[in-house]
C-alpha cells in the first residue's frame, strides 16, 4: 500500500514509534540521488527473530539463517570480526560491550522511494497506530564531558611510530583512528540521532537499537551493495573542509581532486578493494567505474571511487560480505598486516566503529556502510563513545592528521555540546 505523506513528518514519529520495541533500525538516505539505493529511507521494528551468533560461526550462521527465511534481514557487523577471517585478536579495552554482530528480521518494515510509503511487512493498521502515536517529551543530555583517550602528543608520536613501519616496509598506509568518550552519560538517543542528521545529513545514515544500545550515525560511506549479480564497493579516502566562501570552497573542492597524496591514498585502497571483490567475483570483471570522485557533505568535501564485479554464481552472497570484510578504508595495506599494527598501537577496541550496519532483501540483495562519523552509546552502562581517525602513508604530517580527526569529529562534537 502507497500513501502520499508529508515525509519528515512521518519521519520523526515513525521513528519515535519504532523506539518502544526493544529492536528497531533507521537507515536513511537523505535525498541523496544514488543509482544503487533501492529506498530513500526503510524502517524495522520489532522482532519477529533474531540472530545473535556464536563466537567464530558468525557469516556460516548468518548464511543459515538468512536460507532458512528469505525474508528482509537488519543488522550490524563489527570490526573485530577480523577475528573470524584472519589469524587475528581483539585484546584492546571494550567499554561498549555491543555484540561481535547482531541480526533480525523484524515484526513492522515501511519504507520509502520518491514521496510514497510502502508496508514491506505488516499491515496498514502500522500507520494509523503511528499517526495516533503520542510523542513523547524530548529529555535533555544530561552529563555529558568528552575526554580523549590519547593527548594531542601521543596520538601524534604513534602516527611517527606507523612512519617507521611504512619505512620499513610493514605497511603502505594504516588507517590509525582515536576514541572520544563520556562515562556517566545519559542522552536521549533518538533526539541525538536526530539533531546529528540534521547537522550532518549523509547518504547512508541510520539509527540503530538493539536491547539498550544504540547506533546514531551521519555516515557518508558505502562498505558493499549487491543489486542482482553485481557488488558495488564505495570507500572514502581523501578529506577536505568545506567554506562558508564559495569561491573558496570551490577551490578547495578542486584542490582535493588535484591533490597526489589523498589521490595516493585512494588508489592504494582501490587496489585493496579490488583485491578483495577478485575473491568473490566472475572473472576478469572487476572494473573502477569512478576514480576520485568529488563529493560534497556539509562539513567535509570527500573523495569516493566505485570499484564494481560480477558476483560469481557459485559463491553465496555472504561469503562475498565475508570476503571483502572489514573494509579496506578502515583498514589499510596490505590489510593484515595493518590490522596487526591498529590492534598494537590503537588503545580501544573498535567494536561497530568500523564495521557495518544495513540490511538484506528477501531476494539476496544487500546494503551495508560503514560506521564512521557514529555516536555509540551502551544506555545501561551509561557510556558514550565515537572514534575517528585517517590514513596514515609516510609523506603524511602527524599534525594535520590530527586536525583532520577533529574536522570529522566537529559534527559530533557540536551536536553532544
Amino acid at each position: 500500500m502507497k500513501n502520499q505523506i508529508n515525509i519528515s513528518d512521518f519521519k520523526h514519529k515513525a521513528l519515535n514509534w519504532a523506539n518502544q520495541f526493544d529492536v528497531c533500525c533507521f537507515l536513511d538516505s537523505n535525498q541523496y540521488k544514488d543509482i544503487y539505493s533501492a529506498y530513500d529511507f526503510m524502517l524495522a521494528a520489532g522482532t519477529a527473530k533474531e540472530l545473535n551468533a556464536s563466537a567464530n560461526q558468525t557469516f556460516e550462521e548468518l548464511k543459515t539463517f538468512y536460507d532458512q527465511n528469505k525474508q528482509w534481514i537488519f543488522g550490524f557487523f563489527s570490526y573485530d570480526l577480523k577475528n573470524e577471517t584472519e589469524d587475528l585478536k581483539s585484546e584492546n579495552p571494550d567499554y561498549l560491550t555491543f555484540p561481535d554482530a547482531y541480526f533480525f528480521i523484524p515484526e513492522y518494515l515501511i519504507a520509502s522511494k520518491n514521496g510514497k510509503i510502502e508496508i514491506l511487512i505488516g499491515d496498514n493498521t502500522v500507520l494509523k497506530e503511528i499517526e495516533a502515536f503520542k510523542l513523547p517529551q524530548q529529555s535533555k543530555s544530561k552529563n555529558l564531558t568528552i575526554q580523549q583517550r590519547l593527548t594531542k602528543d601521543a596520538y601524534k608520536a604513534k602516527v611517527e611510530a606507523l612512519k617507521q613501519h611504512i619505512l620499513r616496509g610493514d605497511i603502505y598506509e594504516i588507517n590509525f583512528c582515536q576514541e572520544f568518550f563520556a562515562e556517566n552519560a545519559e542522552i536521549n538517543p533518538i533526539h541525538t540521532f536526530e539533531l546529528l542528521n540534521d547537522v550532518s545529513p549523509t547518504p547512508f545514515a541510520g539509527y540503530f537499537k538493539s536491547h539498550g544500545q544504540y547506533i546514531l550515525s551521519a555516515t557518508p560511506e558505502r562498505f558493499l551493495c549487491k543489486r542482482n549479480q553485481k557488488l558495488i564497493s564505495q570507500p572514502i579516502k581523501g578529506t577536505a573542509k568545506r567554506s562558508l566562501n564559495q569561491a573558496e570552497d570551490l577551490r578547495i573542492k578542486k584542490a582535493l581532486r588535484a591533490d597526489i597524496k589523498e589521490q595516493t591514498e585512494n588508489v592504494m585502497i582501490v587496489d585493496l578493494v579490488r583485491h578483495d571483490l577478485t575473491k568473490s567475483a566472475v572473472k576478469g570483471s572487476v572494473k573502477v567505474d569512478e576514480l576520485f570522485g568529488i563529493y560534497t557533505f556539509p562539513q567535509v568535501h570527500q573523495m569516493i571511487s566505485t570499484i564494481s564485479c560480477d558476483l560469481d554464481p557459485s559463491v553465496h552472497f555472504i561469503d562475498a560480505i565475508k570476503n571483502a570484510f572489514p573494509m579496506g578504508s578502515m583498514t589499510g595495506a596490505p590489510k593484515v598486516k595493518a590490522m596487526k599494527l591498529i590492534e598494537e598501537y590503537e588503545v580501544t577496541k573498535r567494536g561497530v566503529y568500523s564495521g557495518s550496519f544495513g540490511c538484506i532483501s528477501p531476494n539476496g540483495d544487500f546494503d551495508f556502510n560503514v560506521v564512521i562519523r557514529s555516536i555509540l552509546y551502551n544506555a545501561t552502562a551509561k557510556y558514550l563513545s565515537f572514534q575517528v581517525g585517517g590514513a596514515i602513508t609516510y609523506q603524511c604530517d602527524a599534525e594535520l592528521e590530527y586536525e583532520e580527526c577533529l574536522l570529522k569529529a566537529s559534527a559530533i562534537l557540536k551536536v553532544l555540546s
